[in-house]
Parts: structure tokens; C-alpha cells; sequence
């Protein structure tokens, strides 16, 4: 109960993002890292190397967790990694979730 508006609807609604990490990032378990973190926090979606030298994937789940996630993306990543940008786009509140778990692609 109680007035929570428009605050509270927007933490417990799901949202679904795209993302590219550039940087130092691939032969640096950065995916497996990823998904471990994505886990932790409940999210689904997956990661994959790209032909060009970085990261990307895509987040779903509550928008207060994928905001946690793309915050490690930017500033954390693997122990080895060394981020120089991390890129987000297609950012969209969703219904319903695309995945079942948080997958590594090759």
C-alpha cells in the first residue's frame, strides 16, 4: 500500500537493454564474469565476443538489477579486463522477459 507513483513502478518493472563493451575484454573471462554477475543479481539475457575485438550482449530483468549490471560493465568487469567504454542502446521497458537464463554465445 501507500503512495509509492511513479518511483516504485519503475524499480519493479522489467526493462531490456543492449549492450558493447569496448577494451581490453575478450581472452580475459570477461563473459564468464558477466554471466556470474548477471546471475547473482537475476538477470537473463546473454554475452558473446564480437570479430572486432569486444563484448556484447543483451540485459533483461527488474530495472533497478540491469541498472547494477551496467554499472559493473562500465566500471568493473573481470579481474584482467581493462574497460575503456561500455555502450548501451535499445533500452525498453518489456512485459515480459526473452530469455530463460543469462547465456554465453560464441
Amino acid at each position: 500500500g501507500g503512495r509509492g507513483g511513479a518511483a516504485m513502478e519503475e524499480v519493479e518493472g522489467l526493462m531490456s537493454v543492449d549492450y558493447e563493451v569496448s577494451g581490453k575484454v575478450q581472452g580475459v573471462f570477461f563473459r564468464k564474469y558477466t554471466q556470474g554477475e548477471a546471475k547473482r543479481l537475476g538477470l537473463v539475457g546473454w554475452v558473446q565476443n564480437t570479430s572486432h575485438g569486444t563484448v556484447q550482449g543483451q540485459i533483461q530483468g527488474p530495472t533497478a538489477r540491469v541498472r547494477e549490471l551496467q554499472e559493473w560493465l562500465r566500471k568493473i568487469g573481470s579481474p584482467q579486463s581493462r574497460i575503456s567504454r561500455a555502450d548501451f542502446s535499445n533500452e525498453k521497458k518489456i512485459e515480459a522477459l526473452d530469455h530463460k537464463e543469462f547465456q554465453i554465445l560464441k
